[in-house]
């Protein structure tokens, strides 16, 4: 079994304006991040992105607002914590369409990492709107999906981007889709599956 897809191998990000989609659906406490396994295993394509002088815009959601802002359920407070472990400025948009976001992402540079808010205040991202869809792709060049956990929904920051822009897995979703072709294709014998349909929290 072989699959054929993208990786960040092949895109081209100079001067890009690069929409990543991240799992940041990070258990909180108290306002603060409990566990950051799933923040770490993003730094990689948000490094190679930027250090490629890409201009790198993180999509992501949290939680189930319900299509409406919810201020406990914003991601500005893993603004700072990305910055941390990034060891570099990561900026912050309160929205992730409309003009605040364009104006943010209109003044990066190469190389810059910015966090847009939560996409799931939007109603448009799971219903994979399409004039929702559009106003998402019209801040970014290409499309980079690094939230496997998420790729299986057909809503608007993972699906629909990828039907308006050139897209391509980041490092993340390679690893997992390159776990799967071994496991599914040819794997060593003898093998054992474990399959399961609840979450099970990092």
């Amino acid at each position: 079994m072989t699959t054929q897809f993208k990786t960040l191998d092949d895109a081209d990000v100079a001067g890009k304006r690069v929409l990543l989609r991240v799992d940041l659906n990070v258990p909180m406490q108290d306002g603060k991040v409990s566990d950051r396994t799933r923040i770490s295993r993003i730094l990689p394509s948000i490094r190679e992105i930027s250090d490629k002088g890409g201009r790198v815009i993180l999509l992501a959601h949290f939680g189930r607002p319900k299509g409406r802002p919810n201020p406990e359920m914003s991601l500005e407070p893993l603004a700072p914590v990305l910055s941390e472990m990034l060891g570099m400025p990561v900026g912050f948009s309160d929205d992730c369409i409309g003009p605040v976001a364009a104006g943010i992402v209109a003044g990066l540079k190469d190389g810059d990492v910015v966090l847009l808010e939560n996409t799931r205040f939007h109603a448009g991202e799971e219903a994979n709107d399409e004039d929702f869809v559009s106003r998402l792709a019209s801040l970014g060049d290409i499309f980079v999906n690094d939230a496997f956990s998420a790729a299986h929904r057909a809503h608007a920051s993972t699906e629909g981007l990828a039907r308006h822009l050139p897209s391509y897995a980041g490092r993340t979703m390679q690893a997992e889709l390159e776990a799967l072709e071994q496991g599914l294709g040819d794997p060593a014998r003898p093998v054992v599956a474990v399959v399961g349909g609840a979450k099970v929290s990092t």
